[in-house]
């Protein structure tokens, strides 16, 4: 069993279209650099200097890995990641 990473509609040009993909379990940080050697690019947009930009929230079952141990949170074998880009704007 491996760990299912949501991949939000912006990145999916990375990732082959795929809504959805697997990774081998370790630390955020481990998995998003481990999706980058499949995807190239990924990373990138997810992280810098290893890590998490600060607009992407990533979810382990529902929990901000913010209120976790952030890019260190621990995943494991059957975990389900979710990447979301936060979303701003409207007006005033």
């Amino acid at each position: 069993m491996a760990v299912k990473v949501r991949i939000p509609t912006p990145l999916q040009k990375l990732t082959e279209g795929k809504e959805e993909v697997e990774a081998t379990s370790g630390t955020i940080i481990e998995i998003v650099n481990g999706l980058d050697s499949k995807y190239t690019g990924i990373a990138e947009r997810i992280s810098d200097a290893g890590k998490i930009r600060r607009f992407v929230n990533i979810y382990v079952n529902e929990e901000d890995i913010r209120f976790l141990k952030g890019e260190q949170t621990p995943v494991q074998d059957g975990d389900i990641v979710s990447i979301v880009p936060a979303i701003a704007g409207g007006c005033l």
